[in-house]
């Protein structure tokens, strides 16, 4: 019995081993802070440098057309009959007879 849970240890640690490219302590480290800096210069920044760029263009967009319509306010969920309310509208219908 105490061999199985050393056994099921001993499996899993070679797996983890074979699946980081069966490196062991520091070249294991550096090769995971390579690939890890790649990643981040080749996908991570660049889509994060785009996102910010739409923001701007936004901003812009919304800054130039002053007299664009901009909804105010929010409308209140009503899960009855129509979906959305306005304001005071939530008037009771009569009884359909």
């Amino acid at each position: 019995m105490t061999s199985s849970w050393r056994r099921t240890i001993g499996n899993v640690r070679s797996f983890v081993g074979n699946a980081t490219g069966g490196l062991r302590g520091g070249p294991n480290l550096a090769s995971w802070v390579v690939a890890g800096t790649l990643a981040y210069f080749l996908w991570i920044k660049p889509a994060q440098e785009l996102k910010r760029e739409q923001e701007e263009k936004a901003a812009l967009a919304a800054a130039s057309d002053p007299y664009r319509y901009v909804e105010k306010r929010k409308p209140i969920p009503d899960p009855q009959e129509t979906g959305l309310i306005y304001g005071n509208k939530n008037r009771a219908k009569k009884p359909e007879e």
